[in-house]
Order: structure tokens, then sequence, then C-alpha cells
């Protein structure tokens, strides 16, 4: 076994040319404190940003060094840039990047957020658009490059765990909601479960069927069905994956002690590895962990450890992958159409749960 392989798995593979322009369009959290100081980190070479609130654009332009425009038009026009990072909400994603296609002449790459789009019809649309204007189009799915997360698929590549048998994820916490959010009648499914039927997928591959069940969240005040999701994801393989995404996790913003925490699992036929995700704890700094054991190292658990956390150090990852696949003419490592199968399995997940039974994945990807 190549323990320094492991330990140094986490690291995602960096572009040889870090000096690619980046235009910016949204100036909230996940742009400010995460996507722009990991770029720093990284040495890329974000340079324009503009958002649908002028003054907040110029604000992070001034902390992170931008140039600020108006409007994400007037910066499409006007700055010199190859990539754009969209960082809108999903149900203006499709007309920002309608706008962004027109400018084909120069844009190179989209790195879009999750979800992308409102739904599965409208992701194939955006998918679709990037494809005819010669774009490539990628999607921060940023857990894949969790640390813990990415160092289990590489004990998973190098077959130190064997075949999977069973994969867990068990989230108590309380995410922080986005305004936007309300009108769109959406809490976790599109927003937080999307994270770990994605990072299922990541390990384990597609899924045949789910079966998902919700109920409402009793601390969110606006109407909405996906609060608290139970869903289970069954594989040709005969693997068995759960996930269990509860926000509510006891009344702990309303008196009572806090029992907050991810924790995740994944048992093959040679070794299991177990770990937790740092990301509750924000903003303290906290690295997600890792454990393992494996018939070949016996009775003790291996714990390789890194200084690195999801937030902001994961977003270097999901935008090198897009500016490797744009240097060396090959697909990004988290391609669009790979996640419209992730897409495809939460619009599974809200059939299953509306009509209270298992859904096929074929029943809804068809892009």
């Amino acid at each position: 076994m190549n323990q320094s392989a492991v330990e140094t798995a986490h690291l995602p593979k960096l572009p040889q040319d870090l000096s690619r322009p980046i235009g910016c369009i949204g100036s909230g959290f996940i742009m400010a404190d995460c996507h722009l100081p990991a770029y720093r980190q990284a040495g890329f070479n974000p340079v324009a940003i503009a958002s649908r609130t002028p003054a907040n654009a110029a604000a992070v332009a001034d902390r992170h060094n931008l140039t600020a425009y108006d409007s994400y038009l007037s910066m499409l026009s006007d700055a010199d840039i190859q990539v754009v990072d969209v960082a809108v909400p999903p149900d203006m994603q499709l007309s920002v990047i309608r706008d962004i296609v027109k400018q084909s002449h120069k844009i190179k790459g989209i790195l879009a957020q999750k979800p992308l789009g409102v739904d599965y019809q409208q992701a194939c649309e955006i998918v679709d658009l990037c494809a005819q204007a010669d774009i490539v189009l990628s999607v921060n799915q940023n857990m894949r490059y969790d640390q813990s997360v990415r160092t289990c698929k590489h004990l998973l590549n190098e077959g130190l765990l064997g075949e999977p048998v069973f994969a867990s994820i068990d989230m108590r916490a309380i995410p922080h909601w986005m305004p936007w959010q309300e009108p769109l009648g959406w809490v976790t499914l599109r927003i937080m479960s999307i994270h770990h039927l994605d990072t299922m997928r990541y390990w384990l591959g597609d899924p045949q069927r789910v079966y998902c069940s919700v109920r409402p969240d009793p601390r969110t005040t606006f109407k909405h069905n996906d609060g608290i999701c139970l869903y289970i994801l069954e594989y040709e393989s005969g693997a068995r994956a759960s996930c269990w995404d509860d926000v509510w996790t006891g009344p702990a913003r309303e008196g009572a002690a806090a029992d907050i925490g991810i924790n995740w699992r994944l048992e093959g036929t040679q070794g299991t590895a177990k770990g937790t995700i740092g990301w509750p704890e924000y903003p303290t700094p906290t690295p997600s962990t890792l454990d393992y054991t494996t018939i070949t190292t016996g009775d003790q658990w291996i714990q390789p450890r890194w200084e690195e956390v999801w937030f902001p150090d994961a977003f270097v990852g999901t935008m090198a992958q897009l500016l490797v696949a744009l240097e060396t003419n090959t697909e990004p490592a988290i391609s669009a159409q790979d996640n419209l199968k992730t897409m495809a399995l939460v619009e599974a997940c809200y059939l299953s749960a509306a009509e209270h039974r298992a859904v096929e994945i074929s029943e809804i990807h068809s892009c």
C-alpha cells in the first residue's frame, strides 16, 4: 500500500497555466467567501465581477482586487475573460447562461452552481445551449472535492476496500437557507441532498432506483415538503446506500443541547472506511476526517489527516478541473453530461416522495 498516495489523494490536479482570466457572476457568500478565497489561494486569475446588486459586486471586487461591472452583460461584453463562474440562484441560471453563450467567440468554459437550473428539464436545456455554443460546461458539485470524500474515492479506485457493499451519510445539521428558496418552495433535496446523492454516484456509480421519504422541517416557516429527507439507493451490483438528511436535528436552536455533525461510512468486501464532514463547524476551520481498515492492515484503523477544509478549499478543485479540461481539451472531471444524472436522481427522489414508491432513474434520465 502506498501510504503517501493516500495522504495526498485529497489534493486536486491543477492546470499548468494559471493565468486564464475568470469572470464572476454573483457576489453572495458562496462567491465572496468560498470561490474567490480559494482561487487566490491556488493562484487562479479572477479578474472581473458583476451581480444583481452593483454595490455588493463593488464591495467584493474591492475585497478581492477585481474590476466590478454594473451588470454581467457589460462584463461579458467588455471584460477580457475566457471562463465564467456563475454563482446565481438556480431560477436565474438559464437566463444568465443564455446570455453567456452569445459570447461564445471568447468564452471557453462555464462553471455553474448546483443545482443546474430549477429541475432536470431545465438542466438539459442548459447543457444543450453550451454544447451548441462549443462552451465547456461544468457543475460545482464541490462535495466531490471534500478531502475525506475524495480520499475515500481513492481507496475505492485502488481496490483497497474491495467491492462496495453498503454506504451511508448521516447529516444532523442546520443549514442557513437562502431567501430565494422561499418562492421556489425548496428546502433540502435540491440544496443539501444533491451533495450526498452526487457523492454516492461518485463513489458507487449510478443506482438503478431510489426510494425517498420526506417531511417538512418544523423550523422552516415557509411552505415546503422536502425538509427532513430519507432515501435508499439500490444498485444492480447489489450494493445499497442510504442517506439521512435531518435539518431539524432536534430543538437545538430552541433551547435544547445541540448534537450536530455529518458522519459517513462505506463498507466493502475487503475493508471499511468511515469519516466526518467538517462543514457544520463553519466558519471555524474544521477538517473532515477519514479512518479506514482493510483485511491487509489487520486490526487497526489507518487515519490520514490534512489541514485543508471543505469550505473554502474544495472550491480550488471544482475550478481546477474545468481549467485542466480546457488546457488539455478533455472532459471535465465533473462534466455537465454527468451532472444530468445527478439532477435526474434528485428528480427521482421528488417523484418517489410524492408517489410513495421506488422510482427507476431511467424514468427520469432521457436527455
